[in-house]
């Protein structure tokens, strides 16, 4: 049996903060364009990440990590938005955001070693 990577455990518990976050823009803020950008890119880091995991080669697996490094940046600018337009409270962005830069660390490192390892830098 196979035990996720800390990036896939990570991600999928960010999917899950941003669903939880979704549910509450929409519930009670009655926010639904903003947040449907951030539930699309911030579900899609994990998605990507997943889909690397069966890459049919090394270039392929740094494409989906590329992707899903792009959804993370997209994700951090729809909680910075939300925040400074006090959709989201500052309690909810900084944690979320906190998550959201880890996994883009993390990736960034990912692709980075992937490539030198592999003669792709």
């Amino acid at each position: 049996m196979k035990t996720e990577s800390i990036i896939q455990t990570k991600s999928f518990n960010f999917s899950i903060q941003i669903i939880e976050t979704y549910k509450e823009l929409t519930n009670s803020k009655r926010e639904f364009i903003l947040s449907k950008q951030l539930l699309r890119s911030g579900t899609s880091i994990g998605a990507n990440i997943t889909e690397a995991e069966h890459s049919q080669s090394i270039k392929d697996f740094v494409h989906k990590l590329s992707i899903s490094r792009k959804e993370a940046n997209e994700s951090i600018y729809w909680i910075k938005l939300l925040g400074a337009t006090d959709y989201l409270s500052s309690s909810t962005s900084k944690p979320l955001l906190k998550d959201c830069e880890e996994l883009l660390r993390l990736l960034t490192s990912i692709i980075k070693t992937t490539k030198e390892r592999n003669g792709l830098a």
